[in-house]
């Protein structure tokens, strides 16, 4: 897919805000804005839209999709030449995101988004995923009923449309990420899947890549090679990151000492556990501990 995507770091996942139509005859132009603060997702039902982001303009057809940026200047690029109809739909995050230009361009800078992300959204010891979103797309059939139960909600009352329409939006978003996969992607997403989560129910045991090529049937580089494609990292290297991920719920949610919690987690000797933590946290595992409890 030659389009742009929109790279989200999750939890949290990204919030609905607002949404609803708008009907354009020949000659109208949409409106112009600048740093509107929330994402602008368009979906064109009828006619054509043209509209512009900055630097770049489209010509939205029937079925379409397109993501204008939070930070950016929106604008009709022309006139309508016919009766055009849209929904809108507005949305945000209080994680971190990206705009590449290709999915290469996402996994390069996975790991440092995630950082990013941990830091601004308050996020110490979570698990995090990313979100992978086209800028523009043609809708599926699929992602189109969700939007249309979406709209349908709109005769509910306020109390339950606000819960139901935030449950829509997500499923509607998971849509637009699995779209996103190409046929080689989807099988690499999926074996990425099952050894990320093989990692997550086995990880206090002595995992090697030989265990996880006589669990999954692949040959370790193939699995190396999908896990990078996916989560940036070898599998290896994300069974360490996962242990040192729940050695910090450890260390702020029991008072085991720091031996412990590295045998806990999977590391059989405390100070390579301490040498792993320090070298990615930048402080020690006592340190990290004190720096969120204050001892009464």
């Amino acid at each position: 897919m030659n389009s742009p995507i929109l790279h989200f770091i999750s939890p949290p996942i990204p919030y609905f805000v607002d949404c609803g139509h708008a009907t354009y005859t020949a000659g109208d132009v949409h409106i112009n804005r600048n740093c509107i603060g929330v994402f602008d997702l368009i979906v064109v039902l009828k006619g054509i839209l043209p509209i512009g982001e900055d630097d770049t303009t489209w010509e939205l057809r029937e079925g379409e999709i397109l993501i204008l940026r939070p930070d950016g200047y929106h604008y009709g690029s022309a006139p309508c030449t016919g009766d055009t109809k849209i929904i809108w739909i507005h949305f945000q995050t209080f994680g971190s995101w990206k705009e590449c230009l290709s999915m290469d361009e996402c996994l390069d800078n996975q790991a440092e988004l995630i950082e990013s992300h941990k830091q601004k959204a308050y996020l110490n010891h979570a698990d995090v995923c990313s979100i992978f979103i086209p800028k523009t797309m043609k809708i599926t059939g699929k992602a189109m009923e969700v939007l249309d139960m979406f709209f349908e909600q709109e005769h509910e009352p306020q109390s339950m449309r606000n819960w139901k329409r935030q449950a829509s939006f997500q499923l509607f978003l998971q849509h637009l990420d699995r779209d996103l996969a190409s046929p080689s992607d989807a099988t690499a997403i999926q074996l990425a899947e099952k050894i990320e989560l093989f990692i997550r129910h086995n990880y206090t045991s002595g995992i090697t890549n030989s265990m996880l090529q006589k669990e999954l049937n692949y040959h370790p580089n193939y699995l190396a090679k999908s896990m990078l494609k996916v989560y940036g990292m070898t599998p290896m290297a994300y069974l360490q990151n996962y242990r040192l991920e729940q050695s910090k719920r450890l260390l702020l949610q029991t008072s085991w000492s720091v031996a412990r919690i590295a045998e806990e987690v999977g590391f059989h000797h405390v100070s390579h556990y301490s040498s792993c933590f320090s070298k990615k946290e930048g402080l020690s595992p006592s340190g990290f501990r004190r720096k969120f409890i204050r001892e009464r």
